[in-house]
């Protein structure tokens, strides 16, 4: 590992970074995974791990500090906001995924990077009374920064080993743009780094479970927690990223910590090599494998009911960690080739209402998951983790097998980027049932302009479904 504090230049680059800072592009795409961000948010304040979690925090108690996605008539201790918003951010496992560029880091197997910083800003603006839409983006984007950079220098060993990378690195976006909210100087800053390095954790034996996107909401929850510590007079050690005991050995022996010191907002992660917002609500790996299957189908004109067989051709990278053979339930449909492609040959789509127990147990679709076949093959292994490879045939009843290459620059990559009409469209489909187009067309326009918000936070105003429909069931 090179004599260079990954630390302080993490420190350095948070405790200076400011709105007038941020290039054009990088604040353009922030707006846009900001709406993907709340899209996926709110989505996810439906499903039945937020029932858990609200109960859980009923139980707890706490200072009524922060507002809640989907419900601001409940106020909740601030760390238990961003727990909450991590969760929902994350439960559908459809919010953005950060690209690589470092030598040996598997394509789209990083981290997730919005959800976590976002959660935080959400939950300490609202602490702090509301904050403009400047200084919101502003902790935005140096959480978001910092975390691409502390993931694109750990040792990709981190997550094959079995850290899910997301729950771990995760953590540092949330705790820096808590404390950048928070106005931390530079040694609070590195205090909060401190803390936030003995409270990274998530391992990918839960993936298929609630506990997946607990991790999320567990490191969105634990930045805070950091910084919220460090407000009060915690203490850390200043260099926890760094030597023999720091997080980059300890998590992921052989970390490259060149990777990120002076490279911090040079160029911004977020555009290069960029960021995937998700076409589907499911792990980035399995997306160029779907659309092959979905344009496959229409350029043959073909339905469900004439094919016989669906076999995917593919390497460790995709088959790994999307290990699921038959899916028996939602959250293992997630990690289920054999579910995604049969979800895409019945439906044509797979959205928040194929991602549902009633679509997975439905008798189509689990025939259709049995008429499907995965191969590790060895040929596209030797091509390389640089890019997602796949390729799919279909042996029709007729006896026709159709041959397709998944295309390298897939839908929602920054190679080939999902419109903004696209990424709303995105959002009315979580909202489908819970948002006005009113409520959602509201939340447009705050977003795209969301450095002029009085109040960023107010946000969550156009979010409110639980708050709204209880009142009209109590009226």
């Amino acid at each position: 590992m090179a004599n260079t504090s990954l630390t302080k230049a993490a420190v350095e680059f948070a405790v200076n970074h400011r709105f007038e800072d941020i290039p054009a592009e990088a604040l353009r795409i922030a707006r846009r995974c900001v709406l993907d961000g709340l899209a996926v948010m709110i989505g996810g304040s439906e499903q039945e791990a937020l029932d858990v979690l609200d109960r859980y925090i009923a139980t707890v108690g706490g200072a009524p500090s922060s507002r809640l996605v989907g419900d601001i008539g409940k106020r909740v201790p601030t760390h238990l906001a961003a727990l909450w918003h991590g969760l929902a951010g994350h439960v559908m496992d459809w919010d953005d995924t950060q690209l690589a560029e470092g030598p040996g880091r598997p394509y789209g197997l990083l981290c997730h990077p919005t959800v976590p910083p976002l959660a935080a800003c959400l939950a300490v603006g609202d602490l702090l009374g509301g904050v403009d839409g400047r200084r919101f983006l502003t902790a935005f984007s140096a959480g978001f920064e910092v975390e691409c950079k502390i993931a694109e220098a750990i040792n990709p060993d981190h997550y094959m080993r079995g850290f899910h990378t997301s729950g771990t690195i995760g953590t540092f976006g949330s705790a820096i743009a808590a404390a950048k909210l928070l106005g931390f100087d530079a040694r609070q800053m590195a205090q909060t780094i401190g803390l936030a390095s003995s409270m990274a954790a998530g391992i990918r034996a839960n993936f298929g479970t609630m506990t997946k996107p607990l991790h999320v909401g567990r490191s969105s929850e634990n930045g805070v927690t950091a910084a919220l510590l460090v407000r009060e007079g915690f203490t850390g050690n200043d260099e926890a990223l760094d030597g023999k005991w720091g997080y980059l050995e300890i998590a992921g022996p052989g970390g490259n910590p060149d990777l990120a010191v002076g490279r911090f907002g040079r160029p911004y992660t977020i555009v290069s090599p960029g960021v995937s917002i998700k076409p589907y609500p499911s792990g980035v790996l399995t997306h160029p494998s779907m659309d092959t299957l979905l344009f496959l189908m229409r350029e043959n004109g073909l339905k469900a009911s004439d094919i016989e067989k669906i076999e995917l051709y593919a390497a460790k990278n995709i088959l790994g960690p999307i290990r699921f053979t038959f899916a028996r339930s939602e959250l293992e449909a997630k990690f289920c080739m054999h579910f995604l492609l049969a979800a895409i040959a019945i439906a044509g789509k797979a959205g928040k209402a194929e991602f549902t127990q009633e679509f997975v147990d439905r008798k189509d679709v689990q025939d259709m998951q049995r008429r499907v076949a995965t191969f590790d093959d060895k040929a596209i292994e030797a091509m390389g983790f640089e890019r997602i490879r796949s390729r799919v045939e279909v042996l029709t009843k007729a006896g026709k097998r159709i041959v397709k290459w998944a295309d390298e620059n897939y839908r929602g990559s920054p190679h080939n980027p999902l419109s903004d009409k696209e990424v709303e469209g995105k959002f009315r489909d979580c909202a489908a049932g819970l948002l006005n187009e009113a409520a959602i067309q509201r939340l447009f326009d705050r977003v795209w302009t969301l450095e002029k918000q009085a109040n960023a936070a107010d946000v969550l105003v156009e979010l409110d479904w639980r708050g709204k429909r209880r009142s009209r069931s109590v009226a």
